[in-house]
């Protein structure tokens, strides 16, 4: 029942950022930009793209924001 409550925090955070969320299976959630979300547990989501690791976070806000940035330099460049 907590990984429940974690994929569906995460989830409603994704939303809230306006993040588009492609799929999502088990621990893992997808986004644009071969971007992904690992939730390791309760307190660590590990941010990868293209199958590479990025970051680990333990917070979830701090994830979207870091995503957020990261695709609004990717769209400038």
């Amino acid at each position: 029942m907590a990984n429940e409550n974690h994929n569906a925090y995460l989830l409603s955070m994704l939303r809230k950022n306006d993040l588009e969320i492609i799929d999502h299976a088990g621990k893992m959630v997808f986004l644009k930009w071969d971007y992904a979300i690992e939730i390791e547990n309760e307190h660590l989501f590990k941010l990868t793209q293209d199958g590479h690791v990025v970051a680990p976070f333990a917070d979830v806000e701090e994830l979207c924001h870091f995503i957020k940035m990261d695709m609004q330099l990717n769209e400038e460049n």
